[in-house]
């Protein structure tokens, strides 16, 4: 007995000591360098950002009071006031406001401030940004460009709560698995854009985040799991979804699995412009469906140039009260 409460005891002290640690080191600040990056009042620059923003990069899907995001789905440009929340296991991370406010929203911050951010999830103190955004390869054309929208916007008085790290998170902050996401390679100062599959491919990782949800993710580190746009990430019912459940379709070209291998190019482009078949579907399709043809062209390319990979993914949307496969 004395020697089982001895273990006890030590487990109990190894217990308290790490929930200590954790505490004490998880909120940590991280350095990153200042892109050189400088808003722009030119028309078109801004014009470019404003496409983005409301369209392929979907800004204003996330960065809205939750009961506008409908709205702007339907294609309403409100000014990105923030709002849109999730919660996860790491944390409840909100979307803050990014009108130029100059208490609460961007106004207050520089340029580099914002755009290191994006590019490499570090806030204006240092702290980590949840890498939601997939803007950390943006060309440094394109960052300028969204930067210098968000300059545009009018500035809207809408205080966001900050996001909050729960215990897991800060254990897997604390123990350095959830750090800060940068670009992995050096981003670009431009790419022309074409119906490329060269462009097609930065449009869809770096700026639509295609990969994003159509890779198997661990919603605990943000690490992908699966193979790159084979589909498999899993949607649990939200505020949005009216109880629907989703899982994200294969669109590796692999012959039997893949979702589009059998859409032509024109289908492609039709589907998208036909938007949204379920209200509460997790894809953007309001935005999407105002993504130019060239950009989806470009896309369709690159999809039907991947590696095929084969992931069936026998059902994708499951309708209330039905259950997610394990």
């Amino acid at each position: 007995m004395k020697i089982f409460l001895r273990i006890l005891i030590g487990f109990a002290l190894l217990l308290i000591g790490l929930i200590c640690y954790i505490f004490i080191t998880w909120n940590k600040k991280f350095d990153a360098p200042y892109p050189d990056i400088h808003a722009s009042s030119d028309s078109a620059i801004i014009a470019r950002g404003k496409y983005l923003a409301y369209g392929p990069a979907h800004c204003a899907t996330c960065h809205m009071p939750i009961h506008k995001i409908m709205a702007v789905e339907e294609g309403l440009e409100i000014p990105l006031s923030g709002g849109w929340e999730i919660d996860i296991p790491p944390g409840v991370f909100r979307a803050p406001n990014l009108t130029p406010d100059q208490e609460i929203g961007i106004g207050k911050l520089t340029d580099g401030e914002i755009a290191r951010t994006l590019r490499y999830s570090v806030g204006s103190d240092g702290r980590f940004i949840a890498p939601f955004m997939p803007l950390q390869e943006l060309t440094d054309e394109d960052l300028t460009a969204i930067i210098s929208f968000l300059r545009s916007q009018s500035p809207v008085r809408h205080e966001v709560k900050r996001s909050e790290i729960k215990f897991l998170g800060k254990a897997l902050m604390a123990f350095g698995m959830l750090e800060p996401r940068g670009p992995e390679t050096p981003p670009m100062k431009s790419i022309k854009r074409d119906s490329t599959s060269q462009y097609g491919a930065y449009f869809a990782k770096n700026i639509a985040d295609c990969i994003g949800c159509h890779t198997q993710v661990d919603l605990k580190s943000g690490k992908f799991t699966g193979p790159p746009y084979a589909g498999g990430f899993r949607f649990e019912p939200d505020a949005f979804s009216q109880g629907y459940s989703f899982i994200s379709p294969n669109l590796t070209p692999d012959p039997e699995t893949g979702i589009i291998t059998g859409w032509n190019e024109d289908e492609f482009v039709m589907r998208f412009r036909e938007g949204r078949l379920y209200k509460g579907s997790p894809m953007p399709w309001g935005a999407f469906s105002r993504i130019d043809d060239i950009d989806l062209k470009a896309v369709y390319k690159f999809l039907h140039g991947l590696k095929p990979v084969r992931n069936k993914i026998a059902k994708t949307v499951f309708p209330p009260g039905e259950k997610l496969p394990d």
